[in-house]
C-alpha cells in the first residue's frame, strides 16, 4: 500500500485529517468538542453538493446532517451514521502522537482510528464516489455524525432525535460502528455483522463512614466499606446468559471452527485476541472504572466513590441492579449516573441480504454472522425513532491484528488496505440497496 502523501486513497487521507482534531471526551460535559471536525466534514459534504445542516445544543458539541435524495422518494430512507468524539488518549502511552494521523507500516495510527474516525471516512468517502459518478442511490441517504457519543450521547445523538427528528423523516434503518468486520481462527475467517447491543448502566457506588484522624483506630471506614465492595463487584462471575443473536453467533463460529456451541467460551476461545471482546457479549459485565475519595494523607474521609460500567443483556437491566445491590450490601448507595436500552434486531431482511451480499462480491466464500455487541452505539438514540440499527462498518483484517483491543487501547490502528477494503464495500452496498 503506497504511502507518500500523493499516493493516498482518498479515505485514508479523510480519516488521517479527522483523527488530527482532537475531539476527545473526557465525559460528564467536559469535552474539548466536535465544532471543528463537524465543520470540516460539513464543507466535504458541501463540495458534494449536498447542503448539512448543524446543531450545536451546548457549546461547541456540534452534530450534522445531509441529506442525498434517491430515486425513488417513496422508499424508506437509510441513515448513515458516525460520531466525532473519540475517548481520551494519555500521549506518553503511546509510541506515537494519538493526535498526528501517522501513517506507519502500512496502517494508520491515531485514537479514532478505531472507533471510529475510521467509519467516518468510509461514509464520507463512499457517497462522494456515488456522486462524483453521476449516481443516485435507489433511496434517501441520510448522513449524521453526532457529538458525544462516547459519553452515552447525551449532548449528540439524545438531543438531534429529542429536537431535531425532522432530519430522520421517513428512515427506517440505519448504519454505524463495530460491524462489519472480520475475526479469525488460524486461517478461518468470518465477518461479524452487528445486531444487537447490551443494555449500558453507567453507576456510582457511594459508601459513607466516620471522618477521623489517619492514626485512629476506626473501624466506620468509607473506603474500606467501599473497596470491599468494588472488589466483590469487579470479582463477580456473571453467568453465561445467551439471546437468540449470541446463539446464532456461538453456531455459526462453532460451524466453522468445528467447536460445540454447548460451551460458547470454549467456542470464543479459538479466536485469539477477540475472545475476550466475544466472551463479553455472552453475559453481564460490571468493570470498576474510577475511585474518589479523601482529600489528605492523615484524614480518614467520611465519604467514598467508585464509577461502575455495567452492561447488561438487553432487558435484564432491573435484575441486575438488584444482584448489584445484594454484592455491595446495603451499606453501599447505588446511583444511577445514566441508562440507556439495550437494542436486538433481526438478521432478516433486504438490508441484512445487501450487506451480507456486497461484503461477498468483495471476500467470496466468507461467512457472515450475526452477533450481539457487548458495548453500544447512536443505533440506541435513533430507536426511539423507530430506527432499527446495525453495526457495518466492513473491514478485512489480518489474523493477528488485535483489532478489538484498539477500541479505546493505546496505539489504536487500522490497516489501509482495510480502510480501502471497507469503504468499496460500503460503496458497493449503497449501489445496491
Amino acid at each position: 500500500m503506497p504511502e507518500s502523501e500523493a499516493d493516498l486513497p482518498e479515505v485514508v487521507r479523510i480519516a488521517r485529517d479527522l483523527i488530527r482534531f482532537d475531539t476527545s471526551n473526557f465525559g460528564g460535559g467536559d469535552a474539548r468538542g466536535e465544532r471543528e471536525a463537524a465543520e470540516y466534514v460539513g464543507a466535504y459534504l458541501e463540495t458534494l453538493g449536498l447542503e448539512p445542516e448543524y446543531y450545536e445544543p451546548v457549546p461547541r458539541r456540534t452534530s450534522l446532517m445531509a441529506r442525498v435524495p434517491g430515486r425513488d422518494r417513496d422508499k424508506p430512507a437509510l441513515v448513515l451514521h458516525g460520531h466525532l468524539d473519540v475517548v481520551p488518549a494519555v500521549a506518553e502511552d503511546w509510541s506515537v502522537d494519538p493526535f498526528a494521523g501517522e501513517i506507519r507500516d502500512g496502517m494508520l495510527w491515531g485514537r479514532g482510528a478505531v472507533d471510529m474516525k475510521d467509519m467516518d471516512a468510509m461514509i464520507l468517502t463512499s457517497v462522494a464516489d456515488l456522486l462524483r459518478s453521476g449516481e443516485q442511490p435507489a433511496r434517501d441517504i441520510i448522513v449524521a455524525f453526532f457529538a458525544d457519543e462516547e459519553n452515552g450521547g447525551v449532548e449528540g445523538s439524545a438531543p438531534v432525535v429529542q429536537n431535531h427528528p425532522e432530519w430522520f423523516a421517513g428512515a427506517t434503518e440505519a448504519i454505524s460502528e463495530v460491524g462489519g468486520y472480520s475475526i479469525a481462527s488460524g486461517d478461518r475467517r468470518a465477518y461479524l455483522l452487528q445486531t444487537g447491543e447490551k443494555a449500558l448502566l453507567w453507576i456510582r457506588l457511594r459508601a459513607r463512614g466516620r471522618a477521623a484522624h489517619g492514626s485512629s483506630l476506626h473501624p466506620d471506614n468509607a473506603v474500606t466499606r467501599l473497596a470491599e465492595a468494588v472488589a466483590a463487584l469487579g470479582r463477580t462471575a456473571w453467568p453465561v446468559a445467551m439471546t437468540e443473536t449470541s446463539r446464532r453467533l456461538v453456531e455459526g463460529l462453532a460451524r466453522l471452527v468445528g467447536g460445540d456451541p454447548q460451551h460458547p467460551d470454549a467456542v470464543a476461545e479459538r479466536f485469539g485476541a477477540a475472545a475476550g471482546f466475544l466472551r463479553s457479549t455472552f453475559r453481564t459485565t460490571t468493570n470498576p472504572t474510577g475511585l474518589t475519595a479523601g482529600y489528605k494523607h492523615n484524614v480518614i474521609p467520611d465519604t467514598a466513590e467508585a464509577l461502575i460500567d455495567v452492561r447488561t443483556i438487553p432487558g435484564t437491566e432491573d435484575a441486575v441492579l438488584a444482584d448489584i445491590a445484594a454484592i455491595v450490601g446495603a451499606d453501599v448507595e447505588i446511583e444511577i449516573v445514566h441508562r440507556d436500552i439495550g437494542l436486538e434486531v433481526p438478521f432478516a431482511g433486504d438490508l441484512v441480504t445487501e450487506m451480507v451480499a456486497a461484503l461477498g462480491r468483495h471476500d467470496p466464500g466468507v461467512p457472515v454472522i450475526p452477533y450481539l455487541m457487548g458495548g453500544g452505539t447512536d443505533n440506541k438514540a435513533l430507536a426511539y425513532l423507530g430506527i432499527a440499527g446495525y453495526g457495518f462498518a466492513p473491514l478485512r483484517l489480518p489474523a493477528d491484528l488485535d483489532f478489538t483491543g484498539m477500541f479505546h487501547g493505546v496505539d489504536e490502528r487500522v490497516p489501509l488496505d482495510a480502510l480501502v477494503f471497507g469503504q468499496a464495500v460500503l460503496t458497493d452496498l449503497l449501489r445496491s440497496y
